[in-house]
């Protein structure tokens, strides 16, 4: 029974691109956004998504073997789970993460990882660098979006965490489109905040910014963190999972810039996949770093004591670790000497 048991635990893990897949294809039809205003039959969801019904009935079948959906005699209804975070337009959502950044542009990227790791792989991997990868401004427009929906609530969670209290300036160091800094600057009112990202992106995260009513408050610095200068006088620096996206290498720099950039008494705080000390999860942490090694085969794997190290050695002080989004990442946080 137990060999049978560890089989079972096998094949769930073998085949959970499968159960992925699944999840994608629902988001792509709108099966939660559908199913948020009631129970529905297979018929009724396959007739409004314009679908065949068998297509949609064992997309139904394996989605309640997943949890995702209940069914009740031929009745299909959200999970708790799906009705909060995967319908559309709900508190929580963030199916376009799945949908968009996840599906569409990660999972391809991953069919090369056997490559990267056995070292078959060329010099030049399927995308070279996220300056090469967001010079398209279609694929730069497809990630950020998704990513602004993911990072909302992240940041909300920062700006409880830490206490900000007479900070002014902040520089988020590839922010992205600003969800950060939206969420920072609206918890802090005397706070103002420099987003550097590369110019597509930029693009866009003036359009959120603008749609929060922060324009004033938030400013886009069009570049690129490993090569631009960053501005000084800075009282917080973020860094928001940038240091998986980018090679091992270059992370003593970042962080001997950060230190540059913040005044005394500065705050600098690291958000991304870190796994533990001993290298036995979290789960979702470590398979997001393995994401990472097929974009960026020179990534290194990031635990606390490691960073902390980096940090102390540049002259932090007072570094802490503490989760952010729960199994998933941590948020190292270290101040600069007054």
């Amino acid at each position: 029974m137990k060999i049978i048991k560890e089989a079972e635990e096998i094949s769930q893990i073998a085949f959970g691109f499968m159960a992925s897949k699944a999840l994608f294809a629902a988001l792509h039809v709108g099966i939660f956004t559908k199913l948020s205003d009631g129970p529905k039959t297979a018929a009724e969801l396959a007739k409004e998504a314009g679908a065949l019904e068998n297509r949609i009935q064992t997309l139904l079948t394996a989605l309640t073997a997943l949890g995702l959906v209940t069914s009740e005699g031929e009745l299909y209804a959200n999970s708790p789970g799906a009705e909060a975070f995967l319908v559309e337009g709900a508190k929580y959502d963030f199916g376009d993460y799945l949908r968009l950044q996840i599906d569409r542009q990660m999972f391809p990227i991953m069919t090369g990882l056997e490559a990267v790791v056995t070292g078959e792989a060329s010099e030049r991997p399927i995308i070279e660098s996220y300056a090469e990868w967001f010079s398209d401004a279609e694929e730069a427009r497809l990630y950020s979006e998704s990513q602004h929906a993911g990072s909302l609530g992240p940041g909300r969670s920062v700006a409880r965490l830490i206490d900000f209290n007479g900070a002014k300036t902040m520089m988020d160091v590839g922010g992205g489109t600003g969800a950060f800094a939206i969420r920072l600057c609206e918890a802090n009112p005397g706070l103002t905040a420099t987003v550097l990202d590369f110019p597509n992106v930029a693009a866009l995260g003036r359009d959120y910014v603008a749609k929060a009513d922060m324009s004033d408050r938030i400013a886009f610095l069009d570049g690129n963190a490993l090569e631009d200068d960053w501005p000084g006088g800075q009282d917080i620096v973020l860094m928001s999972y940038l240091f998986n996206g980018v090679p091992g290498t270059a992370i003593p720099d970042l962080t001997r810039r950060a230190f540059a950039s913040l005044n005394p008494g500065g705050h600098f705080l690291v958000h991304d996949f870190i796994v533990d000390d001993d290298r036995s999860g979290p789960t979702l942490a470590a398979l997001w770093q393995l994401q990472h090694l097929a974009f960026t085969p020179a990534a290194k794997s990031l635990t606390p004591t490691w960073l902390a190290g980096l940090m102390e050695g540049v002259g932090f002080t007072d570094v802490s670790t503490q989760p952010l989004i729960p199994g998933m990442t941590k948020l190292m946080h270290a101040r600069k000497a007054a």
